[in-house]
């Protein structure tokens, strides 16, 4: 058998962190089993799907490197098909019109909460002739549950799961317009996509048990289900936008790494040991179903920073540079010049070894692309002494033969040894004067990473 899962995501909001999680969780699946992973945006909902939500979905799932197989499915391309499948349901006498009209089933609703009972069509159209049909009023298409005995479903992850069929009412499958339902098209969308393994949230197992009742009345076989418990947030509260509950896209111009937060998401409800960083190559030999936890996972920002932290430091120097330049220009609205980028090149050793985010690493290197106004600390070492201090510095820095750490380094020790000063007293003045903080990177790194000419520079007008 070939194993084939898919992500269905309604567009009725943007990618969140759930939904993320879902659709790596059956790419995994997919991937491990060499099998196939599809894409079907279920916008049956009209009135709430919108465009710019479904190009947020496809945009997140490309930007995690969470890539579908063949064509995206539209579930309401698909809605002539789904009536045809009522349809020949009816025709089997497997589905009834019903004719119960709105007051009718609030009534229904209404009696049953007065009793104690669940709200449930009462099936009064079930088995009347239908010579009995009211004029003028469009029926729906109800299936014809099974009455008797339960329904039972064996999850991957809950286990054995049952209901009685007693609890379960007669869904409808067409509405009196002529369109499907949500329950109904899922369905027939997961076979005719010929689905093996539904791989969702446990939000949805409820609806399993009335899909499966609709698969056997079709004569179709029932994929497996794996239903995934919820993400939570770090208080046990479910996962809210104070928790972290946002889009995707939120989460990349915050400035982490698809790398970083595609291992976090896998280790939010599985496991692998003990093992925390798992390259994506080991994700999809190691993953199964059987390790996917059945409590709810929590959702945790620190351990995002953490992993993000671990993915940049592993990055290649240019590729950050690039990523930290882009966010650069967006934030003082202008391009980038390629010597600026290659100033952040060069200096990426030490900026990427004290950031946990892009943001936090383009914000910490934006003194390599232009001279930033000194804070009032850094101000505060720039004395009269500091000044002419560092224009000796600029004498020997200017007369090297070439522009190496080693030999920077080693002109200020000499200038340190010369003067009978602490190494401290130059270097941080001069870190002031090249980054405009007192706090960066080290500072003959600093000087190396800028150039010759920018050094230079930027010494000489802290003495003008």
């Amino acid at each position: 058998m070939t194993v084939v899962t898919r992500f269905a995501p309604s567009p009725t909001g943007y990618l969140h962190i759930g939904g993320a999680r879902t659709a790596l969780f059956n790419w995994l699946f997919s991937r491990h089993h060499k099998g196939t992973y599809r894409l079907r945006i279920e916008d049956t909902d009209r009135q709430r799907s919108t465009e710019a939500a479904m190009a947020a979905i496809i945009d997140g799932l490309s930007w995690l490197g969470l890539n579908w197989d063949g064509e995206v499915v539209y579930q309401f391309a698909r809605a002539g098909r789904h009536a045809e499948v009522a349809r020949q349901l009816l025709a089997e006498g497997k589905a009834y019109h019903c004719y119960c009209t709105p007051a009718e089933l609030e009534d229904m609703r209404a009696r049953a909460k007065a009793e104690g009972r669940s709200p449930r069509y009462d099936g009064r159209w079930r088995d009347r002739d239908p010579k009995d049909a009211p004029t003028g009023v469009p029926p729906v298409i109800r299936i014809k549950a099974p009455l008797d005995g339960e329904t039972v479903i064996h999850d991957r992850v809950q286990g054995t799961v049952r209901v009685a069929n007693a609890q379960l009412d007669d869904m409808v499958l067409l509405r009196a317009d002529g369109t499907p339902t949500y329950m109904h098209s899922v369905v027939v969308d997961d076979h005719d996509m010929m689905i093996t393994h539904v791989i969702r949230g446990d939000d949805h197992l409820n609806n399993a048990f009335r899909q499966v009742q609709l698969y056997r009345a079709c004569g179709w076989e029932v994929p497996e289900f794996a239903h995934i418990p919820l993400i939570h947030g770090p208080d046990g509260a479910k996962l809210s936008k104070r928790h972290g509950a946002l889009g995707v896209e939120v989460y990349r111009d915050m400035g982490y790494l698809p790398q970083a937060l595609r291992n976090y998401l896998l280790r939010l409800g599985w496991s692998h040991g003990d093992d925390e960083i798992i390259p994506m190559e080991s994700a999809i030999e190691w993953f199964d179903l059987d390790h996917v936890g059945r409590g709810a996972a929590r959702f945790d920002l620190v351990k995002l920073d953490f992993l993000n932290g671990h993915y940049i430091r592993e990055a290649a120097d240019a590729d950050l540079a690039q990523e930290a330049a882009q966010r650069l220009a967006q934030k003082l609205r202008r391009v980038i010049s390629a010597e600026e980028c290659a100033r952040l090149a060069r200096g990426m050793k030490g900026l990427k070894a004290r950031a946990e985010t892009l943001k936090e690493l383009a914000d910490n290197g934006e003194f390599y692309v232009h001279a930033l106004a000194p804070t009032d600390k850094a101000r505060a070492l720039l004395t009269a002494a500091a000044r002419a201090l560092l224009g000796r510095l600029a004498e020997r820095l200017g007369a090297l033969p070439a522009w190496e750490e080693p030999l920077i380094e080693a002109a200020a020790r000499e200038l340190v040894a010369a003067e009978a000063i602490k190494l401290g007293d130059l270097a941080q003045p001069l870190r002031g004067a090249l980054t405009g903080t007192t706090a960066s990177p080290g500072v003959f790194e600093v000087a190396t990473a800028l150039g010759r000419d920018e050094t230079l520079a930027r010494l000489a007008s802290v003495r003008a």
